[in-house]
């Protein structure tokens, strides 16, 4: 501990507030709150012993830190939220609006509201629902609605442009209001009932469903009668497949917490009218943090945007700051909200279930996570290296008979795909399919950067067999860094010859490895080949069909240089401008009317 961090520790008072920790470049890696700031401090600085080696090596990152003192903990916890939104620290728990919790959205604003697929929550006063723990999760629960309630799926540049009816419509899977005089009224009362159920409202659904059909049935409105007759069956459907876990028929979260070796799943159980409705597993870190500020941490985040706050929450475990959440909690509801650990009875049964299911995922996510490592471990065993290949970086090329020539970089840590680290390259100078000349370019242009801005990997894996080995380990000798990492190549087999295995070469020696007895090392070198492949073939095939939009634009009498910049610094690119209204494209500086409709009908035409 710096002289700095002890005399500031020294001058830290007993008193509620927010504190964020420094790192040498004075970046904030994390943030944390406290009712009493000095005797959270010394728990980091002062008593260490207990401390496991991962939170050690953390605390040696802190080179300074800074404190705001609050009024109360429920400041403090407000406070801690806002600041972990603006910092994103890298050691904090956050429950980001990321692309591993996808959220529903529905704009009761617009006239034909969609349900929509989101990553982000806007303060737009829209219904957000979420997050999903994960993409399967949501895309079940979107199929389910577009099925009962038949709601729209076209984003709303195409349901302004579309002269005929889509294919949902043909298999009823859609309304048609594009096209088809709908009221606006009954569409809206389709929405909220899809609203309903995505509360878990789905008893109360039906109930209000049965007193409509029979009133058309009254009515002698048999058509009718049977449409609605037909959505209580789809609902009741998935009522069957739904759990009774509480015979109270009240609505509460259970949320339970496992951890183990620096790894923690979050399991929030959904109980609504006393059925489970939906089950999340959520992986975090664990960082810095105890395992109930990690709890408290997720409450916070989950919650902060969820369109539906049950009246009780079940825990796990105590959480430290439960009055504030509370609060808080109660403030967005407008009624209480408890927040129990039950010690006996049904509800502790609940929280046990919960409780097996969480430390499942968890066992299942570290059960993965050691099978990464052996196959990392048999890798390095293969090859001969002198440490784990913890970085290993693939690259591959793409073009279509020597045009638009590309070549993808793809980044894989600990056996994981790092896809923060993926680079795309456009061939340049080159109008001829040479493979070749193209990897080394980009080779070339990889390497010469600063590795200090971008790290050398343990690894490299070039797809090709020996020519396109040779021609690496030749740009890194022209750039003096031939002894930096590992270099290999991976070559698909020949079944013609018999070969049962892709190969893979490394340099020095004239025959591949033999990895029948590290086939797991081979598949991770496959599964990071073809990661690179697929990266490569989508970043060419964009850039193709880019280009093909583009020499359409150049096409159209009237559309010069000029109209084209702000065509396409407006909208972004072809596909937005194809899916434009003639209006949108008409409202531009420089544009009517006429030259809108030429636009559209030569894009669509191509």
């Amino acid at each position: 501990m710096t002289d700095l961090i002890l005399e500031k520790y020294r001058q830290a008072p007993h008193q509620p507030g927010v504190y964020r920790m420094l790192d040498t470049k004075g970046s904030t890696i994390y943030v944390g709150k406290a009712k009493d700031l000095k005797k959270r401090l010394s728990s980091y600085f002062i008593k260490k012993n207990n401390h496991d080696p991962k939170t050690m090596a953390l605390l040696e990152m802190i080179k300074d830190f800074e404190i705001i003192i609050t009024s109360s903990g429920h400041e403090a916890f407000i406070l801690e939220s806002n600041l972990i939104k603006e910092y994103n620290p890298k050691y904090n728990v956050i429950l980001k609006d990321g692309k591993n919790y996808p959220l529903l959205r529905i704009d009761m604003n617009e006239t034909y509201p969609a349900i929509q697929r989101v990553r982000k929550i806007k303060n737009d006063k829209a219904h957000y629902f979420g997050p999903y723990s994960s993409s399967n999760s949501v895309n079940k629960t979107l199929k389910q609605i577009q099925k009962i309630f038949k709601l729209r799926r076209c984003k709303n540049t195409q349901f302004k442009n579309r002269s005929r009816p889509c294919l949902n419509f043909q298999i009823k899977a859609c309304l048609g209001l594009c096209c088809n005089d709908v009221s606006v009224v009954k569409y809206k009362r389709q929405v909220q009932d899809a609203i309903l159920f995505l509360k878990g409202r789905s008893h109360k659904i039906v109930k209000k469903l049965k007193v409509e059909m029979m009133g058309h049935a009254s009515s002698r409105e048999y058509e009718k009668a049977a449409e609605i007759r037909d959505t209580i069956f789809a609902i009741e459907n998935i009522l069957e497949k739904q759990v009774v876990v509480s015979p109270d028929m009240i609505d509460r979260d259970i949320v339970a917490f496992a951890a183990d070796k620096g790894r923690a799943v979050i399991t929030v159980m959904i109980v609504r009218s006393g059925f489970l409705i939906d089950t999340a597993h959520y992986p975090l870190n664990l960082g810095f943090k105890e395992p109930d500020e990690i709890l408290s941490a997720f409450l916070g985040q989950y919650y902060k945007h969820m369109e539906f706050l049950p009246s009780i929450i079940l825990l796990s475990r105590k959480i430290e700051n439960k009055e504030e959440m509370e609060y808080l909690f109660a403030k967005r509801k407008g009624k209480k909200v408890s927040i129990r650990v039950p010690a006996r009875g049904e509800k502790k049964r609940l929280v046990e279930m919960a409780h097996v299911n969480a430390s499942r995922e968890l066992e299942k996510s570290l059960l993965k996570e050691e099978e990464e490592r052996a196959s990392i471990s048999m890798l390095k065993d293969l090859m001969r290296m002198k440490s784990l290949p913890t970085r290993i970086e693939c690259f591959d090329n793409s073009n279509l008979s020597g045009q638009d020539p590309v070549s993808s970089m793809v980044v894989f840590k600990d056996g994981r795909p790092y896809k923060d680290g993926y680079r795309k390259f456009i061939i340049r100078g080159l109008d001829f399919q040479d493979d070749y000349a193209y990897m080394y370019q980009v080779l070339e242009r990889r390497f010469s950067k600063d590795s200090s801005k971008m790290p050398y990997p343990d690894l490299l894996v070039v797809d090709g067999g020996k020519g396109q080995l040779s021609m690496a380990v030749s740009v890194l000798k022209d750039l003096k860094i031939e002894n930096k990492f590992m270099v290999a190549g991976l070559a698909k087999k020949n079944e013609a010859k018999g070969e049962e295995f892709d190969k893979i070469y490394i340099p020095g020696r004239s025959n591949p490895l033999n990895t029948s007895q590290a086939k797991k090392a081979l598949y991770l070198l496959q599964q990071i080949r073809d990661e690179a492949h697929r990266f490569a073939i989508t970043f060419q095939r964009k850039r193709r069909e880019k280009r093909a939009g583009l020499s359409v634009l150049d096409t159209i009498p009237g559309i010069g240089p000029k109209k084209k910049k702000i065509l396409l610094k407006h909208f972004k690119g072809i596909t937005q401008i194809k899916t434009s209204s003639i209006d949108e494209i008409a409202g531009l500086l420089g544009m009517n009317k006429t030259l809108a409709k030429k636009v559209i009908n030569a894009l669509n035409k191509n």
